[in-house]
């Protein structure tokens, strides 16, 4: 360990002296971190309680609704406010989970019992600004895109039991979007780690339809779009991977050819059955995916409408892969790659529908999952997990990211209920 501080010390120590522009009230914090010094604030970590009647509500009048196919179970992880995405650690059964507020919370299953015995709040002398995006590398780094920054954990498995631990920032605060396009909409970045070894985030644009005159802006940053930048500190050589993509609140890359998925939610007011949600693939790097001549697949916006779309943009355009239920709200997905399911999800997506916001007739809210041909593209897609909706519409729990956990089974994160759950497969018998 004194070796690896020793290295990330010497190699980065001076990049971040460098800069000063960090989230407003932890510059401080952030420069001692990064240096391997204690901040000197006196804090108190928040510990969520797990064996509560909170909890056992959930048991009683969530789980037993929720559906799925014969031989899976599925139980509590762990309780955590707010739960969004997730990363799951190497060696120690912990899992990040990120917000859309100020917290990260570490959820760590410390007896191997397969579930979280601790829910705690991660770096708390970090001041996190919608820390919803953690990812986490095969070689233990772990990744929480912010807002408007993205900060490296580069030991967060050694540090965890200590309110101070190693961040050093790999965008700085202000830097990932101008400051001037910072927005409370559609901030919920994600990330993942590519085939490349570079960190890709995911941007919304903040509005429902993207005006002309942001377009230039928003096709040069990345907002409304993807970026894909070195996620160690030096060169960054950030690069526009994708354009024309209103809002995604998910993406991950198969693990058999390398290419880039990504989840897309459509536009508003339209109608409650269009345009339809998207699950995406690039092809290639540099491709456009309709925002904002078209609404969700080929479905023209009214704004758009009467526009010729651009040639560049034209011949670049992908079409979805999926065509998912209008405004369902695709968010979080994966690929299942272990052994515990059955052979017939290998490589598949699991995908995870929120549930519309407006739509008069309710609708999402439930984990699809989408089988791919041997060619890499999608075949088929159906309900995997659902029964989060009561008869008369209400929602009872809200599905926000998929993840993988360590021994196979696969977790979901629910951000109505505040609490992930494991979803676990024994036998359709």
């Amino acid at each position: 360990m004194k070796k690896l501080i020793s290295l990330i010390t010497s190699i980065f120590f001076l990049a971040f002296f460098s800069s000063s522009a960090f989230s407003a009230g932890d510059e401080e914090a952030i420069k001692k971190l990064s240096s391997f010094k204690k901040t000197g604030i006196d804090v108190v970590a928040d510990v969520i309680e797990q064996d509560t009647k909170f909890r056992r509500n959930i048991e009683k009048n969530i789980l037993p609704n929720i559906k799925m196919p014969a031989g899976f179970k599925i139980e509590i992880f762990a309780v955590a406010p707010d739960a969004r995405h997730m990363a799951v650690s190497r060696n120690k059964g912990t899992v990040w989970i990120g917000t859309r507020k100020t917290r990260v919370w570490q959820a760590t299953d410390r007896d191997m019992d397969n579930v979280a015995d601790t829910v705690e709040r991660f770096a708390p002398n970090i001041k996190f600004d919608i820390p919803n995006g953690p990812c986490y590398s095969a070689d233990g780094h772990l990744y929480i895109a912010e807002r408007n920054r993205v900060l490296w954990f580069p030991a967060a498995e050694y540090f965890m039991e200590s309110p101070d631990t190693v961040a050093i920032p790999i965008i700085n605060q202000g830097e990932l979007i101008p400051e001037a396009e910072e927005s409370y909409n559609h901030t919920g970045r994600v990330c993942a780690i590519g085939p490349d070894n570079k960190l890709y985030v995911s941007m919304g644009q903040p509005f429902n339809v993207s005006p002309p005159d942001k377009q230039k802006l928003y096709n040069e940053v990345g907002i409304g779009g993807m970026i894909s930048f070195n996620r160690f500190p030096g060169d960054l050589d950030r690069k526009t991977v994708a354009t024309g993509i209103r809002n995604s609140g998910g993406h991950a890359f198969n693990p058999k050819d390398g290419k880039l998925w990504f989840t897309d939610n459509q536009v508003d007011g339209m109608g409650d059955e269009t345009p339809p949600g998207e699950l995406n693939k690039m092809p290639k790097m540099g491709m456009w995916y309709g925002h904002p001549y078209y609404g969700g697949g080929n479905v023209r916006t009214d704004d758009y409408k009467n526009e010729q779309i651009p040639s560049d943009l034209a011949s670049r355009y992908v079409k979805p892969q999926v065509e998912m239920k209008a405004h369902a709200a695709d968010l979080g997905m994966m690929f299942y790659n272990a052994d515990m399911f059955p052979k017939k999800y290998d490589n598949a997506i699991f995908s995870a529908q929120h549930g519309s916001w407006n739509a008069v007739v309710p609708r999402g809210a439930q984990v699809m999952v989408t089988y791919l041909d041997d060619k890499g593209n999608a075949k088929k897609t159906e309900p995997f997990m659902t029964g989060c909706m009561t008869e008369r519409g209400t929602y009872i729990c809200r599905p926000v990211d998929v993840q993988q956990y360590i021994d196979g089974s696969i977790l979901v994160s629910d951000d109505k209920a505040g609490a992930v759950y494991r979803i676990t497969y024994a036998s359709a018998d």
